[in-house]
């Protein structure tokens, strides 16, 4: 409690958000107290530092306060959440050994070593449980403890045990500890029943740093559980499975619907489901997990994506090349990628090894790796021959096929593979022309992800891992300076991404927002001062000295593959006319009027059109919902009057219908709608 009968007076200090007033306290005092008429105030920042409202607040603080919209707001209240959720299960199952439960996007989850997985009507009722704990209002508590009294304390709870040993060093070292322990003092939150009176109980507990809501009651009816999932234990294959329960929580019921609506809504725009649906591409057991095939209609919308982007390449001064699947072992060596890469590598293949009769090596085998990388094979042609500045920049582009070791509960469809394509360049230049061009190529990708129809962007900038990186700190703050300068130029939002980078150097990536407002990384654009050094790269300069190149790495699309199931996403598989597969579908009402439309097919075909007559057994309804089932763009329909007036009627994917269009007038218009780009 305050040592002050009223609350004092607040000094109003600038803030860094404008829609919160900072304060600095004149004297002890809680956020309770500071913040008494606001009910939206569920936490306070302290020196930035996130506190429970009833923490004490010694003078001479700068104390903010958070509400529950808040980022920060929202990942307590989900985190307190998930401490309801063990509480629920432990009352359930009281064997049940608690792992790890914190705040994720838009929800939380909590680890738990129980003998039988969770099935969906466990989650009801822990549903149920959860729901009587939040009514009851119980008190969220914090206390400090020493780690002697914490680990006898919580001597039944393994994991716990083993996060009390984790205290101090880093976080990362287990998946979502950080929510348990630090650097700082050790904390145990109570949940206590009946708090404040002379029969309060303290019903649960669990080791964590904080903070909470103040009470159970706040957490409200936003919360849902969703399912459950196998997770190894600090994300180890080497230690225990556990079972993982996901939850979502929000500040009112309201805005849980709408999130489940959204979930909904892409589970029916799932690119898996897509795929499968429109015969695009599939991902057969015989050839393993991650790596797909594209059949015939998919291998269209591809080739036309492929297509497009080769264009703007040659437009925008890149030359093409071509590099081989696999590679000798010491090309990784010489780039460093055996040494910060190896886990994301397929295994070695040992080739090439000659035996003599008695079973001595006559010639030793090598190593050979599949790539996961095409910028050392680029490196090998920039250094194939003497190079001079007037040949830079020298933008090398390639589809490039690469392989990486995806662990088998990360792959997910297209968008996180196992084998794929990149839209893969690297740039030589000058150091005088590194941030021209970096201005040049990040227009060049914002303008093609337009006309491939996502608008909505900003930027993350990622930067240097102390732990996990090459090269001097002076060429890291150079470079990082250099990105920060061009992404804030764009007048893009630029988010930090710290720590975020690849072993070589600094990036930054392309953030896109879909149709349904979820974000996808697209493209990224990384400056790297360390593999010219590695392979020594050199060009000869105007005064005739041998210089080193600057290196631009660029994926536009990040993978075809991928990008694939984004587009697919986005458009809930109706493609813009350019990239449907079948752009125009004809439907005659009886067979007698085939022939004039496989006429007006061949027209369209004579223009670059991909359009075909549907000849099947099918009645004319039937043809009608199987177009609007392949979601193509232009369904064409002709009858006696059609014919009579030398005209089509349209039947568009909304199911709105124009009858009567000249033929010459509906080609055009077809033609016309796939050279601009045009979502019908």
């Amino acid at each position: 409690m305050s040592d002050v009968a009223s609350p004092p007076s607040p000094t109003a200090l600038p803030s860094a958000d404008t829609t919160t007033e900072a304060t600095k306290t004149t004297a002890t005092t809680t956020g309770v107290e500071l913040y008494a008429d606001r009910r939206d105030v569920v936490v306070v920042r302290v020196d930035g530092e996130l506190w429970d409202l009833d923490r004490e607040i010694p003078a001479g603080r700068v104390v903010e306060p958070v509400t529950v919209g808040e980022p920060d707001g929202l990942a307590v209240l989900r985190h307190s959440a998930a401490h309801v959720l063990a509480q629920a299960v432990q009352q359930v199952n009281p064997d049940a050994k608690l792992g790890i439960g914190p705040p994720v996007t838009d929800g939380f989850y909590y680890d738990f070593d129980v003998e039988t997985p969770f099935t969906p009507e466990d989650l009801k009722a822990l549903d149920k449980i959860m729901g009587r704990i939040i009514k009851e209002g119980q008190t969220f508590r914090r206390r400090v403890v020493t780690e002697d009294e914490a680990r006898a304390e919580l001597a039944g709870e393994p994991y716990k045990l083993e996060l009390i040993g984790l205290k101090g060093s880093s976080a990362d070292a287990a998946e979502g500890a950080s929510v348990e322990v630090g650097a700082g003092e050790l904390t145990i939150y109570e949940n206590v029943r009946g708090a404040g009176r002379e029969s309060e109980t303290v019903v649960w507990k669990d080791l964590c740093r904080g903070p909470h809501l103040p009470s159970t009651r706040l957490i409200g009816n936003g919360v849902q559980l969703q399912r459950s999932a196998a997770a190894y234990w600090r994300g180890s294959e080497k230690n225990p499975m556990l079972q993982r329960v996901y939850g979502t929580a929000w500040p009112t019921k309201d805005e849980l619907k709408a999130y489940l609506e959204r979930l909904a809504e892409a589970e029916r725009r799932d690119h898996r489901r897509l795929g499968s649906e429109m015969d695009l591409f599939s991902f057969p057991d015989e050839i393993g997990s991650g790596l797909a095939v594209f059949h015939p209609k998919g291998g269209v919308i591809r080739n036309a994506m492929e297509e497009y982007s080769r264009q703007k390449h040659i437009e925008g001064g890149y030359e093409f090349v071509y590099s081989p699947h696999i590679t000798k072992e010491k090309l990784y060596q010489v780039s460093g990628h055996l040494d910060w890469y190896a886990d994301g590598m397929y295994p070695p293949m040992h080739l090439d090894e000659e035996l003599d009769d008695d079973g001595t090596v006559r010639k030793p085998g090598q190593n050979y790796y599949l790539k996961p990388m095409n910028c050392p094979m680029h490196n090998l042609i920039f250094d194939s021959r003497g190079r001079s500045y007037r040949e830079l920049p020298l933008r090398l582009f390639e589809f490039g096929t690469v392989y990486r070791y995806e662990k088998s509960g990360v792959v997910h469809g297209m968008t996180r593979a196992r084998g794929f394509t990149q839209d893969d360049a690297h740039i030589y230049c000058t150091r005088e022309q590194m941030k021209d061009e970096l201005t040049a190529t990040l227009t060049f990708v914002l303008n093609l992800l337009k006309d491939y129809g996502l608008e909505d962007f900003y930027l993350e900038l990622s930067t240097r891992d102390p732990e996990k990186s090459v090269g001097s700190e002076e060429a890291w703050d150079e470079a990082t300076r250099t990105l920060e300068e061009v992404a804030t130029a764009s007048g893009l939002d630029l988010v930090p991404d710290p720590e975020g980078a690849a072993f070589y150097g600094p990036k930054i990536s392309v953030q896109a927002k879909d149709a349904i407002g979820r974000t996808w990384q697209m493209s990224t654009i990384q400056l790297d001062f360390n593999l010219p050094e590695k392979f020594d790269l050199q060009y000869t300069a105007a005064d005739g000295s041998r210089q080193r190149p600057v290196m631009i790495h660029r994926a536009l699309f990040g993978s075809i593959e991928r990008f694939f199931a984004v587009l697919l996403e986005h458009y809930a598989g109706a493609f813009p006319a350019w990239l449907a597969p079948v752009q125009v579908k004809a439907v005659p009402v009886a067979d007698a009027f085939d022939d004039y439309l496989a006429d007006v097919v061949t027209q369209l075909k004579a223009r670059g059109i991909r359009a075909e007559v549907d000849y099947s057994d099918d009645r004319f309804g039937k043809k009608i919902r199987n177009a609007a089932k392949e979601k193509v763009p232009f369904t064409l329909i002709a009858g006696g009057e059609d014919v009579e007036a030398g005209a089509v009627s349209f039947r568009f994917r909304d199911g709105t219908q124009e009858n009567g269009v000249p033929v010459a007038d509906a080609i055009e218009r077809i033609v016309g709608a796939v050279r601009d780009r045009v979502q019908v």
